[in-house]
């Protein structure tokens, strides 16, 4: 195992915790042993191609220092070269973080637990998503939610989960199902009347939301929510409880496991680990085992 580790930085994650949380992360890593060097970009374009750099070049480690949007970018680096990840959660959300049970908001923790397993096992295998083109740790989201992505993504006021509550809000206005078409795994294809279909390789997006509750980074299956028609009034009431994963338990919502799920729609965009993938039609495949994670 080389002794040379990267640090990937956002330095405007969680309203510049970033840049502040490299510096302690980096010191617990210098004083475990590790040589740390760090890459920062102008844009996420040139951070990947930075990071894609370091990784073909050998470090031991890609750290991402940030929120689930650079930890999205970082595994667009290291799935398939074997390059570990260890992840700094200091973002909005951090919602891969909580699903793997890393320190969030602790930088000098989660270098120890990155160090640690850098001198004993590595890091663990956890899978990821793949759909149109990318790699994704959480919750590809269609529907509902990912029209809520759309306009909190136009919005400049306010920052973080309220922005996402804001928006949300905004778009209870005109809500409405969508006609799904929905393959899981090599099954038929069925049409769905859906207020959002969410696909979870981790449990929770939005920064807490636990909208597939039960997922699990390591089991080698999509949680798949499908939250069926409902009125505005059931979706305020059920709202809340997301946050607790309690509204699985709902009439208007049923489960899937699946390795593999095809959705099509008109007119939705699909988002995963809150970055935007493009325009439905989309097929999701768990890549089981795809990155090992240094720490949890």
């Amino acid at each position: 195992m080389t002794s040379d580790i990267t640090l990937f930085v956002n330095p405007t994650a969680g309203r510049g915790r970033g840049a502040r949380a490299a510096q302690p992360a980096a010191r617990v890593l210098r004083d475990a042993g590790f040589r740390v060097r760090t890459v920062l970009g102008s844009d996420a374009a040139d951070a990947l191609r930075r990071a894609r750099a370091a990784v073909a070049g050998g470090t031991g480690a890609l750290v991402a220092v940030g929120g689930d949007g650079l930890v999205s970018l970082a595994l667009q680096a290291v799935v398939g070269t074997g390059t570990p990840l260890g992840v700094v959660a200091v973002g909005t959300g951090n919602d891969f973080a909580q699903a793997a049970g890393l320190p969030v908001r602790d930088p000098g923790g989660a270098a120890r637990l990155i160090a640690a397993a850098l001198k004993s096992d590595g890091g663990r295998p956890v899978d990821v998503g793949a759909a149109g083109g990318s790699y994704f740790g959480t919750v590809l989201a269609s529907g509902f939610d990912s029209r809520v992505n759309d306009r909190g993504n136009r919005m400049r006021w306010p920052s973080g989960r309220f922005r996402y509550d804001l928006a949300m809000l905004a778009e209870l206005a005109g809500l409405h199902t969508v006609r799904y078409r929905m393959r899981l795994d090599d099954g038929p294809e069925t049409e769905v009347e859906a207020t959002l279909i969410a696909v979870g390789n981790g449990s929770s997006y939005g920064g807490g939301m636990r909208i597939c509750a039960g997922a699990r980074l390591d089991d080698g299956l999509f949680d798949v929510t499908v939250v069926g028609p409902c009125s505005r009034r059931t979706l305020l009431r059920v709202f809340p409880r997301v946050y607790r994963g309690t509204h699985l338990s709902h009439p208007a919502v049923t489960t899937h496991r699946v390795a593999k799920i095809s959705l099509a729609a008109p007119g939705l965009t699909g988002y995963a680990d809150g970055e935007q993938l493009g325009p439905l039609p989309l097929t999701a495949e768990t890549v089981p085992g795809a990155v090992r994670l240094l720490g949890g």
